[in-house]
């Protein structure tokens, strides 16, 4: 290899424009192919057991995620200016092609059950808008007395009131989006306000937010970047090339993405201040051996100074890429689609900016020219070694005081295995909101209103036995199970099935008498209420709660948070009545957007675990191969496992959650933080085939890499530092936990294992 890229020196033009030609195809790809991923389902394994069930169960029942509009009026809703806000409201939703008519539900069109002379009857609460104050005190009192509605669409405080579109997964766009928001903001008037929530609403911010967020924090990263690489390099030239190579790094890894036809995600945007802060590190490393043999020897010429860079640092750059590379590959163990894809890419992107590094970067130093040579520092030796007396005193000390790096790393663990007790994972997709965002403060408000904006789905199934659902024994659990998580749990805030018609009907068809609002005792009379509301009312309402032969059942729960420890405790107590259930013949299973959440936080902790142990097993091998001693594979993994330690404890003690995005973190800080372990051992073996002197070749390495990996770190600091400004929280905490993460590797690596290679004499044993 080391041949073939001297060769290409003599053919640097032509290597230039072979990149450049590459580089315009996926700039090109880039433009016409990239898609942003708005659907959050598209996040989850489709080929999953739970994924499998939950999608059937919604083509049986008809589950879907629901727009939420929620009409406020301070005075009150019952007024004929707010209802016919409700009825024009629901009739324009109505009318939107990615809407079914008979998905839209509102006080305008929602099914009254009432009890008549002849029997039952299902109508509407109100075709006409009424106008006199009789008729709006008589639809008052009919919203109270139907528990259907009242407290479900109608707000306690009857400030409130909601109109729910049940839209398909695949129908969302951000022009679909736009008209929603369009529509609502039309309806409002100085006494009515318009709120927009769910689902469906969030994975549009998301779309809106992530390129935005993407476009605002490449510019900011960039600069960052010019700034450290120049104090770093001192070279405006020096600055500039190196940075080509990150742009040509990140233009691959989307045009990449584009061509192979895969979305980007919120977490993909990322990857470009990712590669923007990992690519400088090879330029970093490439200009420091540069910048010595010139300072050497002024009279060489370009050719022979980049060749000798070439010669002398191909080795560390391809094996940091390389190790750096497998950190973020081990991500293809996750099942969680955006975190697999940003591993793979990213990798990618890293793999390519060595390769630019080595073709692109010295065929433009051949072109543009080398760095100026300065003055000689008179404690530099002929060979380019410093001889500085910090790092001399630095690395004198941590080898004299080796026992407090090795007890002080010991100490860090235990403390860190105590935060990492503490640590918990955050399925909600809310919480990538700023907490005093429009979209959380909106689904605020209608939680505190309404039962809960997220929902978990229930499928109880008889197992082919047909009308065990209208058993009232089995509806009378049912009915028990529901009031239950509904009184213990504020998290809970409705529960939806078919014993709620039930009750309803036997309350109606008994004079109204609250002693009524049960399940009746008998199958017939369960039988005929289901017959009368069929034939008074729209029976396709009941497929959304039982299936034809009533063998299988939909229970619905809505929840005010879609966090994981939300899910969970509703969970808890409806897994009470599991035996109960099976003593009926009855199995228990889930569905629905909230129920693929929790499972999806399953997947991230099961892909967090596997990333972790496969890349630190891959790296320790190819290090211990690189280096042809498995005691310096092993050497090389204690700062990246303290690394790693050191994170999880913080997020345990400072409650930071696992996320999607925090779910990069062990990947990234053993991908990137291996590069300062690979480079010190590279010029420790190199001192040490000098010199005999354990101490000196400490020094002497400390002196050499020592610059070169602090300067390295400060860059991947800087860059990472940028996530800061994004408007995602979980960003943020990524970016603060990163720069952490390339300071204690950075730490670690000067200190643990160099008094590691000290004691365990690996370079001296031989002599």
């Amino acid at each position: 290899m080391e041949n073939i890229l001297i060769k290409l020196l003599k053919y640097k033009w032509l290597s230039m424009l072979a990149v450049i030609i590459a580089s315009a195809f996926f700039i090109i790809e880039m433009k016409e192919n990239t898609a942003m991923e708005t659907n959050l389902d598209k996040y989850m394994p489709q080929d999953h057991p739970a994924f499998i069930y939950s999608d059937k169960a919604e083509s049986w029942f008809n589950i879907q995620d629901g727009i939420i509009i929620a009409v406020e009026n301070k005075n009150g809703i019952y007024n004929s200016e707010t209802l016919d806000t409700i009825k024009q409201l629901t009739k324009r939703f109505q009318k939107f092609d990615e809407i079914e008519k008979s998905d839209v539900t509102s006080l305008y069109n929602a099914d009254n059950i009432v009890g008549t002379e002849d029997g039952m009857d299902v109508k509407r609460f109100y075709k006409r808008v009424p106008k006199t104050e009789e008729k709006l005190l008589l639809l008052k009192e009919n919203v109270r007395k139907n528990e259907m509605v009242y407290g479900r669409l109608v707000s306690e405080n009857e400030q409130v009131t909601v109109i729910i579109a049940e839209i398909a997964d695949d129908v969302f766009s951000p022009e679909f989006y736009d008209e929603i928001l369009k529509s609502a903001r039309l309806s409002e008037t100085e006494d009515i306000k318009i709120h927009v929530a769910g689902r469906p609403i969030v994975e549009g911010e998301m779309a809106l937010l992530g390129p935005a967020d993407m476009k605002k924090m490449i510019p900011i990263v960039i600069l960052v970047i010019i700034v450290v690489l120049f104090f770093t390099l001192k070279s405006v030239k020096g600055t500039f090339i190196t940075l080509g190579v990150v742009f040509l790094s990140t233009i691959w890894a989307f045009g990449l993405m584009a061509a192979v036809g895969i979305p980007i995600y919120a977490v993909s945007t990322m990857i470009p201040v990712m590669l923007i802060a990992i690519g400088v590190a090879d330029g970093i490393h490439l200009y420091s051996h540069l910048h010595t043999f010139v300072d050497h020897n002024p009279t060489a010429s370009k050719y022979d100074a980049t060749k000798d860079m070439i010669i002398h640092m191909w080795k560390p750059v391809v094996m940091t890429s390389v190790t750096t590379a497998v950190g973020f590959i081990s991500l293809l163990t996750s099942e969680v689609y955006p975190v697999k894809y940003f591993g793979l890419f990213t990798a990618f992107g890293v793999l390519m900016a060595m390769v630019f590094s080595l073709i692109f970067l010295p065929a433009a130093i051949m072109i543009f020219g080398l760095p100026k040579a300065k003055k000689i520092n008179k404690d530099e030796d002929k060979d380019g070694h410093s001889h500085s007396k910090l790092a001399n005193i630095f690395a004198a000390a941590v080898v004299k005081h080796k026992y407090v790096s090795i007890l002080g790393s010991a100490l860090i663990i235990v403390l860190s295995i105590v935060g990492m007790q503490k640590m918990w994972i955050n399925s909600s997709f809310l919480d990538k909101f700023e907490s005093d965002s429009d979209i959380v403060m909106t689904d605020k408000f209608i939680n505190e209103n309404f039962g809960g904006t997220s929902s978990l789905n229930l499928i109880l199934d008889a197992n082919g036995l047909k009308d065990v659902f209208k058993e009232p024994a089995v509806l009378t659990l049912v009915d028990k199970m529901q009031k239950d998580v509904n009184t213990q749990l504020q998290v809970v805030g409705n529960t939806f099935s078919l014993a709620d018609y039930i009750n309803r009907m036997n309350k109606v068809m008994n004079a109204d008498k609250e002693e009524f609002n049960k399940i009746p005792d008998s199958k017939e009379m369960v039988a005929q209420y289901l017959l009368l509301y069929e034939m008074s009312g729209d029976p396709e309402n009941l497929n959304k709660v039982v299936d034809y032969n009533y063998e299988k059942l939909n229970i619905t729960f809505q929840l005010k948070k879609d966090d994981s420890q939300s899910i969970n405790s509703a969970l808890d107590i409806i897994h009470s009545y599991e035996d109960e259930f099976n003593d009926m013949g009855i199995s228990m299973n889930y569905a629905g957007s909230g129920y693929k959440g929790l499972i999806f936080t399953d997947l991230i902790l099961e892909g967090q675990i596997k990333s972790l142990v496969l890349s630190l097993l891959i790296i320790i091998v190819l290090l211990s191969l690189m280096f042809k001693n498995i005691v310096i594979g092993l050497i090389s993994a204690v700062p990246i496992i303290l690394t790693a330690a050191i994170s999880f404890g913080i997020m345990g003690f400072l409650n930071i959650p696992l996320s999607t995005t925090t779910a990069l973190l062990s990947s990234i800080a053993i991908g990137i933080g291996i590069d300062y372990a690979v480079h010190f051992l590279e010029q420790y073996r190199i001192n040490a085939e000098k010199s005999d002197d354990k101490i000196k070749v400490a020094q002497l390495t400390m002196a050499h890499s020592g610059k070169a990996i602090i300067f390295n770190a400060i860059v991947v600091i800087a860059g990472f530092l940028v996530l800061l400004f994004s408007v995602f929280p979980p960003n943020r905490e990524l970016g603060a936990l990163v720069s952490l993460n390339m300071f204690t590797s950075l730490v670690g690596t000067l200190t643990i294992m160099l008094v590691l290679l000290y004691i365990s004499n690996v370079y001296f044993k031989k002599k």
